[in-house]
This record gives structure tokens, C-alpha cells and sequence, in this order.
């Protein structure tokens, strides 16, 4: 069954392909299908999990205070769920801010760890970009909401082709928005993320990847992850915005798959 059931959260959740286990966990918007580009081609070398985060997608829209350290609970659960010791972790923004949380404190669970166009805490920019986002959702609603999170977070010549495709290229986000009341608290999960003084203890094989032309998670934080985990990689695509994994799916699945395969990249 797809749906994970622990006390009265509903989780939802999906495996592709077989071999080591890859968790591919998205970020704030939460769904799995943000992977859509990444399963099959990773499917091909691994048994890959997904789920989409509790509050949104398919999962129970449970009214809870959302943090990371819960979300990364919910991760565990899928874990547990599918008889999963250990496994490779990639997690893109959020998913990101919660694979540092489990690499810290549940090093056991992870074997690679990937952080996709992620932070190890806020500086003033990303504050003040949350803040006016969730000012945004309260006084224009989700549908100005989530038109100005795909503006930060895609590069224009795509953003002009999805617009260009579709007479509505919101209508499914729209329809599987969680309410304004668990976005916001959500949204507060991720300003309240800082595990600067923590994530030097993460001894995982780690790759740090996302484009210089990320609005949302600027390079800088990425760079400062690197310096921060001893040992590892960094990776900055030339382009493809905060949803780089959609806009630049081909290398970033290369660079990716390369690093969990231990192959030197191409």
C-alpha cells in the first residue's frame, strides 16, 4: 500500500526500480512528483523511495507546528516502512535542510548524502525573502503565493515556455495546495532552519549541488556548506534556478548519479 499510516498522519509514499535504496525527498512544496525527472533514470541503478511530506500531496493535511526535526521524524517512518537500514539520502531545498538534520543526528540511517540547492541556516536575504512570501499568501492568497515562488525559482526562458504550453500552469499546484495555515507554518519550519554550528559533524560522502542562478538559495550557501563539511564536493550548475533538478534534469542526474555510483563524472 502506498499510504503509511502512524498514529493519525497519513504518509504517501512510492518505490521504483530495485538495488541500494536512494531517498529522494523534496523540498517546501513537499510533493514527490517534484522528482519526476530524476525516477526513472535513477530507478535504473537503485530501489528509489519517495513520499510526499505530511501537509501536502497525498499525504494527511495534519494542522501540527511544522518543523524540520519533524519532517526528518516522517523521513525515519518511510525508512522504517519500506525496511530500510541505511541509505543514500538526496534532498533538494528543505528535503535538503532535513538531510543535514538526519546526517547529524541519525548518521546510521545515511550512507551518501546529496544537498541540492540547500542552506545551513538563514542570513538576512533569505529572512527577508520568506518573510514577504508568506506576507504574499496572507494578503494576496495561494494563487499570488505560488506565482511568485515559480518566479524565484525558475529561470526565465523556462518559465516563459511553461506559461507558454499551458493555459494554467498553476491549476495542479492550486489544487493540491495545503491551506494557508499549515504553508505558514511550513514556511516558518524553514526561516527557523539553522544548523550552522552543527553540520561540520556531518562525516557522510556528501556532494553539495545547485545553479548560480538561484534566487531562493543563492550560491553563497552553498559555498559555505562546503566549507563547513569537511570533505566534501561542491557542484554549481551554470544555470537552472532554484528548481534545478527539473530545469537542468540531465546534468544534474549525471553529476548526481555519478556521486552515488562513485564513478568520476563525465
Amino acid at each position: 500500500m502506498p499510504i503509511l499510516k502512524s498514529g493519525t498522519a497519513r504518509i504517501y509514499t512510492e518505490v521504483h526500480g530495485d538495488g541500494d535504496d536512494v531517498l529522494l525527498v523534496p523540498g517546501l512544496g513537499g510533493r514527490a512528483q517534484f522528482w519526476n525527472n530524476q525516477v526513472a533514470p535513477f530507478a535504473k541503478h537503485f530501489r528509489v523511495i519517495l513520499h510526499d511530506h505530511r501537509g501536502t500531496g497525498r499525504s494527511s493535511r495534519d494542522k501540527i507546528k511544522y518543523s524540520v526535526q519533524q519532517m526528518a521524524e516522517d523521513v525515519l517512518r518511510v525508512m522504517d516502512h519500506h525496511g530500510v537500514r541505511a541509505a543514500h539520502y538526496v534532498g533538494h531545498s528543505t528535503g535538503g535542510a532535513i538531510g543535514q538534520y538526519l546526517a547529524i543526528n541519525h548518521p546510521e540511517r545515511i550512507r551518501k548524502l546529496v544537498l541540492s540547492a540547500t542552506w545551513a541556516g538563514p542570513d538576512r536575504y533569505f529572512i527577508a525573502l520568506f518573510e514577504h512570501r508568506r506576507a504574499v499568501l496572507r494578503r494576496l492568497g495561494p494563487e499570488a503565493y505560488l506565482f511568485q515562488g515559480t518566479l524565484l525559482a525558475t529561470p526565465i526562458s523556462t518559465l516563459v515556455q511553461q506559461i507558454s504550453e499551458t493555459d494554467d500552469f498553476l491549476a495542479a499546484r492550486l489544487k493540491d495546495f495545503p491551506g494557508a495555515a499549515i504553508e505558514t507554518s511550513r514556511i516558518n519550519a524553514v526561516m527557523a532552519h539553522d544548523l550552522r554550528g552543527e553540520v561540520g559533524r556531518i562525516a557522510k560522502p556528501t556532494l553539495i549541488i545547485g545553479a548560480a542562478d538561484d534566487q531562493i538559495t543563492p550560491a553563497g550557501f552553498f559555498r559555505e556548506l562546503k566549507r563547513r563539511i569537511k570533505g566534501s564536493k561542491l557542484m554549481v550548475l551554470p544555470t537552472g534556478g532554484h528548481f534545478c533538478p527539473m530545469t537542468m534534469a540531465t546534468d544534474y542526474n549525471r553529476h548526481v548519479l555519478a556521486f552515488l555510483e562513485g564513478r568520476r563524472r563525465r
